[in-house]
């Protein structure tokens, strides 16, 4: 199976994203794990001003087939996160990696850490075995 894995951003073992713009890094789920998810009907998202370390649950994603918790790839303050979601989740499965964005944090430097597009190919492909 064959899925968006856009090289210009940096991944998480737990199928987050991150896109560095700036001084911020904005922050969704992958291709692979929307499509794992299948339709996505919640989404908790934080509350602007909250702080994550690297790791920590910021909220939690729910689908016809499954709730998963969404982890913080990187550390720092969220600065944004997309209300647009709260009414309307199909973004996340048709754009992931746009319209379907999760939240903007203020950028740790920790992002260079994440895997890069092939390692992130590569852990999906161990998983799937």
């Amino acid at each position: 199976m064959s899925f968006n894995t856009p090289l210009d951003l940096r991944y998480a073992e737990s199928h987050e994203w991150v896109r560095v713009e700036g001084d911020e890094v904005v922050v969704g789920i992958t291709d692979y794990a929307q499509d794992a998810l299948g339709d996505i009907v919640y989404v908790e998202l934080p509350a602007v001003g909250a702080t994550f370390n690297a790791g920590d649950v910021f909220g939690v994603i729910e689908s016809v087939k499954a709730s998963s918790d969404l982890y913080a790839p990187v550390s720092g303050e969220v600065t944004a996160v997309n209300t647009d979601l709260e009414d309307d989740q199909a973004p996340i499965n048709s754009d992931p990696y746009g319209a379907g964005w999760i939240l903007r944090m203020k950028s740790s430097g920790e992002e260079s850490a994440l895997l890069d597009a092939a390692a992130y190919e590569k852990h999906v492909a161990e998983q799937q075995h």
